[in-house]
């Protein structure tokens, strides 16, 4: 069967269908996967065949951080919010146009097309144009539910979630009836989400259900078109885990520092800060640079920073993980036992960092309200015995990563062969 994989986002979003890419091409499919162009080098790393659609990761997170970060410190500022939105604007509808394009000539003579939830509203038009299955991957709860808002009451939830879905659905239909008018189908008169949904598509959700309980009765009425298969990772080696490890070794655990995709708008202020906290409370740290330009920066005996690690290997043998609130980094430290620090940046981190603090496992903020102050007293909180003994009892009920993925594959395989 032939297998087209559309995931746009950071490395974070990719990897998850690269994993899944990867079994289905081990069972013999032909499987082709579109990324963003900065991103095509790491699925043809993994084996997989890429091909670039949307616009560069960096220029979309560049675009996003600015916004977020200018709408959360001075959301007085409405003229230069206004601006920036714009930028975040221009930028989707060339994604999108984009996407469109690629995807028009990939999915020709697909059995499935998978896309994650980064523009899949071009993905399921192609879908509706071509007349086939459509599968979606979800990091987090994004249909409408009275689980995901907290606080409030489940069906203020669903209403605000439904709001917000319709909201996008207007901003972006200028776009959308284009493609659609371009592909020769009608104006869509309802959100993509509603026609994903009634068009009886997959929705896999890819994250674990115990961190959202109550979220599967709720919708029991999609029977089993929304399973739960729990995070899927890869678990890359790299050239920095036998050092990382022999470091590690050497003296007591470290508390893990990283970023992921995300760069920080300041290296040597963010290692400066997590070197003068961990000094304060006795503290190692281990951080990883991922996307951030840590290079040429001065650090204590205390601290080591690297590019970036294996986090199934180095994870467990931490005292603590610190990280941005990706869904992968977060299945991957709740999967190693370890109390977890959120700091958020942008998109569905907060979610997560939320969902670490209810499970008693850790707890969260925002990056840009951290100090040297609040992180010492977060990582105080964190290392206290019941958070570690708690991350070591959720542990338990986690999905195994290879299992999540053999899941992954046994239901778009299902999903081809029934539709």
């Amino acid at each position: 069967m032939k297998f087209v994989i559309a995931s746009y986002g950071t490395r974070g979003d990719i990897e998850p269908s690269i994993a899944v890419g990867r079994e289905l091409m081990r069972r013999g499919h032909d499987v082709c996967m579109a990324v963003p162009p900065d991103l095509v080098w790491f699925v043809e790393s993994a084996g997989l065949t890429g091909a670039a659609y949307g616009e560069d990761t960096q220029a979309w997170l560049d675009a996003h951080r600015n916004f977020w970060t200018s709408f959360l410190r001075n959301f007085w500022r409405v003229g230069r919010a206004a601006g920036l939105l714009h930028e975040v604007w221009e930028l989707a509808t060339m994604c999108w146009e984009s996407a469109s394009s690629a995807l028009v000539s990939l999915a020709e003579g697909a059995d499935v097309l998978v896309t994650g939830l980064g523009y899949q509203e071009p993905a399921a038009n192609v879908a509706e144009f071509y007349d086939i299955p459509l599968a979606t991957l979800h990091y987090f709860p994004a249909r409408a539910n009275g689980q995901l808002v907290r606080p409030l009451p489940p069906f203020m939830g669903r209403a605000a979630m439904k709001v917000l879905d319709w909201t996008q659905w207007r901003l972006l239909k200028r776009v959308e009836d284009a493609q659609r008018r371009e592909l020769g189908l009608p104006k869509a008169k309802s959100a993509a989400s509603r026609r994903i949904a009634q068009r009886g598509s997959l929705e896999i959700q890819a994250y674990q259900e115990l961190c959202f309980p109550g979220l599967a009765d709720e919708w029991a009425k999609w029977e089993d078109r929304r399973p739960f298969v729990g995070g899927l990772t890869m678990e890359f080696a790299t050239d920095a885990d036998d050092e990382v490890a022999s470091w590690i070794a050497a003296g007591t655990s470290p508390i893990y520092f990283g970023f992921g995709s995300m760069p920080v708008q300041s290296p040597a202020d963010t290692v400066g800060m997590i070197s003068a906290a961990c000094a304060r409370l006795g503290e190692r740290a281990l951080i990883c640079a991922g996307w951030s330009d840590f290079s040429d920066i001065p650090v204590s005996d205390h601290v080591k920073v690297v590019g970036s690690v294996n986090h199934a290997a180095i994870f467990p043998t931490c005292r603590a993980v610190v990280h941005h609130g990706g869904a992968g980094t977060t299945a991957a430290s709740l999967r190693a036992g370890v109390p977890t620090l959120v700091l958020s940046m942008l998109g569905d981190q907060p979610i997560w960092g939320a969902q670490v603090k209810r499970l008693k496992v850790g707890t969260s903020r925002r990056f840009s309200t951290t100090t040297e102050d609040t992180l010492v007293a977060d990582l105080r909180q964190i290392l206290a015995p019941e958070v570690a003994i708690r991350a070591r009892e959720i542990a338990t009920e986690m999905t195994k990563p290879a299992e999540s993925v053999a899941d992954t594959a046994d239901l778009l395989e299902k999903f081809a062969r029934e539709r």
